[in-house]
């Protein structure tokens, strides 16, 4: 079987979860006997995928119109493939079109839903109209979308009411506990400048109205000021997002001591060891389908603290692996107490938080292996051949 997998990210050029999901899933599949992955991507050429460059007729267009350029140039390179499978709204219109033009099943996976994120058009002015017009046919069309958790499947029938409820298969993100573990080097904490005396709360994410930053540097005004908060937060969608959230750190930093903001994206290691060392982390997101981070936390050893949207409560078990936050968009203030809350009731309690910790990582290498990912993935393949 070959199969044609078509996604804006791929090594090393990863930035946000379907990034890590197609990463691990590639590796997995192309551990599978009989089936051969052709990855095609976005941005500059690299190992182990083709990569397709925005067209130069295309220099200066609106983003969303650029997007649509290189999928035309995907579609022309996966002549031959026996399947497709594309990875969110930027990759999607290819693999709907190559399914036309070649007469080959196409597979969607929804990470994330462009009904669910009218934000967007901050980012994309009328391009969301666009990237809301090629998620809706993709998947109008798809022979089979997988939702990577029940929530999402559940979000997907929602925004896409005309869709055959058995077209939606259910198949959770998984963790790499290879990559994500308990890891005792604390290198990567005295780079940044953060004490070892001083517990912690971290968030790893990037900078988008989907992760709930504001809210979380908001909430932080009132932890226990014996803690630190780390913000791993970088990338931010637009530059006026980047300076709402610079004027609140500047704000919080001038409240509290221990506030350290990396804006970098930084490699597996260095996430893994803030990881591993943090009291709990926090994931305030708004809109979520699974939140693979939220297991990269547990698979650490860590406790989470994180909104109950999408499929986080999938992930984390309120009570037994963390505590989850109710979110209302009409109530943000409450969203916000509600944080602080939870993370200074974790902060106070030692040995709750450690029980946490271990119950997570059982949870994660027991529950959430991408082999099973990759095995449910092909069965899929198979029953559309």
């Amino acid at each position: 079987m070959r199969v044609g997998l078509l996604t804006r990210e791929f090594p090393p050029e990863v930035y946000g979860g379907a990034g890590v999901h197609v990463d691990f899933l590639v590796r997995e599949l192309r551990a599978t006997a009989g089936v051969e992955v052709d990855v095609h991507c976005f941005g500059a050429p690299r190992e182990g995928a083709t990569a397709h460059a925005v067209p130069p007729q295309l220099d200066g267009a609106n983003a969303a119109l650029q997007t649509l350029g290189v999928d035309l140039a995907i579609v022309d390179a996966v002549r031959g493939r026996d399947i497709l499978h594309s990875h969110t709204w930027y990759a999607n219109l290819a693999g709907h079109l190559g399914s036309l033009l070649y007469d080959v099943p196409h597979v969607v996976t929804a990470h994330s839903l462009e009904p669910r994120r009218p934000w967007k058009a901050e980012q994309l002015g009328g391009g969301y109209a666009l990237s809301s017009w090629a998620e809706r046919t993709a998947y109008a069309e798809a022979h089979a979308i997988v939702a990577v958790s029940a929530g999402m499947r559940t979000d997907i029938l929602a925004c896409y009411p005309f869709l055959d409820p058995s077209r939606v298969h259910v198949i959770r993100n998984g963790v790499d506990t290879d990559d994500y573990w308990p890891d005792p080097a604390t290198d990567a904490l005295d780079r940044f400048g953060i004490d070892r005396d001083r517990p912690y709360v971290v968030f790893v994410g990037r900078i988008t109205r989907q992760k709930g930053v504001p809210h979380l540097i908001r909430a932080a005004a009132r932890v226990d000021p014996a803690a630190q908060v780390v913000l791993c937060a970088g990338a931010p969608d637009t530059p006026a997002l980047g300076a709402e959230v610079a004027a609140l750190v500047d704000e919080l930093s001038g409240q509290r001591t221990g506030v350290h903001w990396i804006p970098d994206m930084l490699p597996r290691e260095e996430i893994r060891q803030l990881l591993s060392h943090a009291a709990v982390f926090v994931c305030p997101s708004i809109y979520e389908p699974l939140g693979i981070v939220n297991l990269e936390a547990m698979a650490c050893g860590t406790a989470v603290v994180a909104s109950d949207v999408g499929g986080i409560p999938e992930v984390v078990d309120d009570g037994v692996t963390g505590l989850l936050v109710h979110y209302d968009g009409d109530e943000p203030a409450a969203f916000e107490a509600g944080l602080a809350e939870a993370l200074n009731r974790l902060l106070a309690e030692a040995d709750r938080r450690r029980a946490m910790g271990e119950a997570g990582l059982a949870r994660a290498v027991g529950e959430f292996g991408w082999p099973a990912v990759a095995t449910q993935t092909v069965a899929l393949y198979e029953s559309l051949l």
